[in-house]
């Protein structure tokens, strides 16, 4: 054995060193450029003779629980294959996308050989550490392999064969590997070729039943080949939102469409993908015969055979843009906003999920509307005047969480109330939990809201038997829950199942009706008074549309109160505001005329959020705003207000407004000036 390893060492060394692919390893490009990579890249010795690296019980706990729901699954299809091939001496092995085995079937007989191989529970097959081998080379390079005896980069590893298959997960990232392993094996690299085969079948029956898990609310497209397995064996899997657009796919249907689109295929419309319209998504339902429901890929022609399962919710016989696409925006939503481009998007987007079960996931800056946007959509749904229940998952102390959250049975710990407590997510019950700072949630409690949300159902502290929950929920978050996950801070199932849709709050600073904002503030500080509503001075209405505002809504909401206090006569003068808004450097007084008559000020009035009723003055205030809101970006600016940049120009002429940049920096103003005409 020593002098196959010193032999192993030897050609390994030489390839590295000199890039020739030598004898023995079977000309595989796969396995050449992973050792070129473990050398130069990774830094490993070849001479090296490293023992496995099996992680302890507790952090190998931290990688299941990532992937729980997921393990749940994975292990039916691990016990099909593992009856396969347990006769000749296989075990297998599932690991997570960072190469950690999280699940394990094997001869326990051979318990001390496969642990010391590392062919166990919680061992690490990362490529950076164990060098080229199945699980780690499969997930550097995507694809499925077998690394066969001296194909491995260490030499303590050639006695084995490990044959790998990679799972993605519903937006195309690798998920886990599937992978079928031997302490020993055949010499000859070919009498593995049948296990490949099977570790790939049985790696895309597990994606394909992790899929159908994930979008069960969704309308899910099944494509296929041959009809006959269209039901129980499809090649393609799509998951479509209520707009027809893609918002999960299967390893297979990404590699078939990616073609098709430019860009990414999440987010990809369904006309864009097959030679058909979204109306007619309702001929490929199951009532229809299937040998009629063949379609064909746009841009290939290649005809498939297509089975669309609608969403529970939605109506079998209507096609998915009649379900919801149409639907009109409820007045506490549209409620929220004053004519923003942007924000009206969104909310156009949220009145079509406002009885959906599937979740929303809000974002945006701290301050922007998070909540009150929440409670429109509650508003808005038919579960109106029943609980609408807030948790900040950043303020409820890691101690008390978990019972404040899922309650707890009387005496259940100690300390507990002799009466036991009903939790926040029983509150709910019948209504909506909104989750705000989703993404400071601990991962234990990620763990316990994840298996809420799957099974609709809470478990108590204390408890043995779990509680039913009928809840919308809707989470919300500042922070980038993508980037949470990449770093194994927020678990990457129940981030996917909080974001069916996500709708992002624009900040303030971007908003075109800030001027609507500030007076439904002032008419809301005076209860709706119209008549006791104060009004604002010229100078204070620039110098607030002017502000950059960095705590967005909660920011103005301060300082229009403090203002609304502090003003005298029913007229909010400039030294009104608050010190860090009326200390800025005061802005010239504005010349104006007493109308406006040009064919491009009529355009300038159907733009602005502001009535057509608006003094010059005003109006003249409202340009500042869209200068402000694109950050005197006059070509944006013009596009928003549907003028040309010309007229623009002309505009801020005739009003004496300059852009920092000319006057030399300095904050956002006018000068008094003669208007033309």
């Amino acid at each position: 054995m020593q002098a196959q390893q010193r032999e192993h060492i030897d050609r390994v060394m030489q390839t590295v060193a000199g890039g020739i692919v030598q004898p023995g390893t079977a000309g595989d490009s796969l396995i050449h450029d992973s050792w070129r990579r473990c050398a130069l890249d990774y830094r490993l010795d070849p001479t090296r003779m490293q023992d496995a690296i099996i992680l302890p019980s507790h952090r190998l706990r931290e990688h299941q629980d990532q992937m729980d729901e997921f393990l749940q699954i994975a292990r039916s299809g691990m016990q099909a294959l593992y009856q396969h091939v347990a006769g000749l001496d296989y075990v297998v092995l599932l690991t997570d996308a960072r190469g950690v085995t999280v699940d394990f079937l094997g001869d326990l007989n051979s318990d001390h050989s496969l642990r010391r191989a590392g062919l166990y529970l919680g061992s690490d097959w990362s490529e950076p550490l164990a060098g080229t081998c199945g699980v780690g080379t499969c997930i550097s390079t995507g694809q499925a392999l077998t690394v066969h005896q001296g194909d491995h980069f260490d030499a303590t590893h050639i006695p084995l064969t490990c044959t790998t298959a990679p799972v993605f997960d519903g937006r195309g990232r690798l998920n886990a590997v599937l992978d079928i392993s031997a302490l020993r094996s055949p010499q000859s690299k070919e009498s593995q070729h049948l296990a490949l085969q099977m570790v790939q079948i049985y790696a895309q029956h597990v994606e394909n039943a992790s899929f159908l898990r994930q979008f069960r609310h969704d309308w899910v497209l099944r494509l296929s080949a041959s009809p006959q397995f269209l039901e129980v064996n499809p090649d393609y899997l799509l998951a479509l939102d209520a707009a027809g657009r893609v918002i999960g796919h299967n390893r297979r249907a990404q590699m078939l469409l990616q073609d098709c689109v430019a860009g990414p295929l999440i987010g990809a419309a369904f006309e864009r993908l097959f030679d058909a319209r979204l109306d007619e998504l309702g001929h490929f339902l199951h009532a229809y015969p299937a040998e009629r429901r063949a379609i064909a890929v746009a841009g290939s022609g290649e005809r498939l055979f297509l089975l669309a399962t609608p969403a529970p919710a939605a109506s079998r016989a209507a096609p998915l843009d009649a379900v919801v696409e149409r639907a009109p925006v409820p007045a506490p939503l549209a409620a929220l906003c004053g004519g923003d481009p942007a924000l009206a998007r969104q909310i156009a987007r949220a009145a079509r999920f406002v009885d959906s079960p599937i979740g929303l996931l809000l974002t945006g800056e701290t301050g922007s509307g998070k909540e009150f946007f929440a409670k429109a959509l509650h508003a808005s749904s038919a579960r109106r005047g029943r609980p609408f229940v807030a948790v900040n998952c950043a303020a409820i102390a890691e101690t008390l969480a978990e019972s404040e959250l899922f309650g707890y049975l009387p005496g259940s710990f100690s300390g507990a109330g002799s009466r036991g407590k009903r939790g926040l997510v029983q509150e709910a019950d019948g209504g909506t939990l909104f989750l705000d700072e989703i993404g400071d949630m601990t991962l234990a409690l990620q763990a316990r809201l994840l298996r809420v949300l799957a099974e609709r159902e809470v478990l108590l502290v204390g408890a043995t038997r779990p509680v039913p929950v009928d809840i919308r929920v809707i989470a919300a978050t500042h922070c980038d829950l993508e980037a949470l996950v990449r770093a194994g801070r927020f678990r990457a199932d129940l981030y996917y199942r909080l974001n069916g849709a996500q709708l992002v709050l624009p900040p303030l600073r971007e908003r075109t009706d800030l001027g609507w904002l500030i007076e439904r503030m002032l008419a809301n500080h005076c209860s709706g008074d119209e008549a006791a509503t104060p009004a604002l001075s010229l100078d204070a209405r620039t110098r607030l549309l002017a502000h950059h505002w960095p705590g967005n809504l909660r920011e103005l909401h301060n300082a229009v109160e403090y203002a609304g206090s502090l003003c005298s006569h029913g007229r909010i003068e400039l030294d009104d505001l608050p010190d860090h808004l009326a200390g800025a450097p005061r802005l010239q007084p504005l010349a104006v005329t007493s109308a406006l008559t040009s064919t491009s000020d009529s355009a300038w009035a159907s733009a602005s959020v502001s009535s057509a009723a608006t003094a010059p003055a005003d109006e003249a205030a409202q340009l500042l705003q869209h200068l402000a809101a694109t950050r005197w970006n006059v070509t944006e600016a013009a596009r928003r207000m549907g003028l040309s940049r010309m007229t623009l120009y002309r505009r801020m002429q005739r009003w004496g407004i300059a852009s920092p940049n000319q006057r030399g920096g300095g904050a956002a103003g006018v000068t008094p000036v003669t208007p033309g005409p």
